[in-house]
């Protein structure tokens, strides 16, 4: 249905607008499903994901992905992060277009100086705040929207420091009006982005290998599990996860937790590798390849 950008300094109250924004939208007639993508998501420490370039990366890779194949006819996506770059921004709109949804960047336009106290005062109080060194660096390195760019347009503005930000607010009201108008052919001011050839064919190969790789780990988990469960919790030698691939060898009890917390690590190493080299594993039988020498590496050192 629709892809919503938050774009802001560190510490603009863009969370509070994404809240009052999914708030309205659930209150409106329309009533849509909105689902929210930010780094909580994930479990992310903030200071840990900005902390340089390569893990800064890694978090745009892993929300990039995680926005691609949550996209629908029939959901509103809104991402929630700094989304600074306006390279990042024009990634994520070639998302939307080539889903073929409506897409708008809601900007929270606070002065450094209020971002830089809320940040302190978060800190004081024992929340969630930016180191002092990585608020400095994501402050200089921010880039404005600029509503004459397609990939920021439309843009809705708020004002935190001086106005608040409230479910009534002005560019809430009218990001709400965009997103649940109905469109027809007569319809000019809500645009429905239209995919092109090019963008359908990457969109297809980047989602067939997330797929590949989402589906084939979590079949290995599965056999793990059962194997497990027929060996009434004991060792289990030699579990297999299809033919002509290596077998997996557990010389303890491994409960489902800690297979899921291999299972996202094993996800996000291979996004990393992905940004820098080769890309992820485009079929099954590679992806369950690489997840069992993955994991009788970390459960043979166990």
């Amino acid at each position: 249905m629709a892809l919503v950008v938050i774009c802001g300094q560190p510490c603009s109250g863009k969370s509070t607008a994404v809240l009052c924004l999914a708030e309205a939208l659930k209150e409106s007639e329309a009533k849509p499903i909105v689902r929210i993508i930010d780094e909580g998501s994930f479990h992310l420490d903030r200071n840990q994901s900005y902390a340089d370039m390569p893990a800064e990366k890694n978090l745009r890779g892993v929300l990039r992905s995680e926005v691609d194949r949550s996209l629908s006819k029939e959901d509103i996506i809104i991402v929630d992060s700094l989304n600074n770059i306006k390279g990042y921004r024009y990634e994520l709109w070639c998302l939307a277009r080539t889903a073929g949804i409506r897409y708008c960047v809601v900007f929270c336009d606070a002065e450094e100086t209020h971002c830089r106290k809320w940040n302190r005062e978060r800190r004081e109080k024992g929340e969630a705040a930016y180191d002092d060194k990585i608020f400095e660096d994501l402050a200089r390195r921010f880039e404005r929207p600029d509503r004459r760019n397609r990939w920021d347009s439309p843009l809705f503005e708020l004002w935190p420091h001086n106005e608040g930000v409230t479910n009534s607010s002005t560019a809430i009201t009218e990001a709400v009006s965009y997103l649940t108008k109905k469109v027809d052919s007569k319809s000019r001011d809500v645009k429905v982005l239209q995919p092109t050839i090019a963008t359908q064919n990457v969109r297809f190969s980047e989602a067939n290998s997330l797929y590949e790789l989402d589906r084939a780990t979590q079949e290995v988990i599965s056999a793990v599990m059962e194997a497990q469960s027929q060996a009434l919790g004991g060792p289990s030698n030699g579990i297999s996860v299809g033919i002509g691939l290596p077998t997996i060898t557990i010389s303890r009890s491994v409960g489902l937790p800690e297979l899921r917390r291999l299972r996202r690590t094993f996800i996000k190493l291979t996004g990393q590798t992905s940004l820098s080299g080769r890309p992820p594993p485009s079929d099954a039988e590679s992806a369950k390849r690489m997840f069992v020498d993955y994991l009788n590496r970390e459960l043979g050192a166990a």
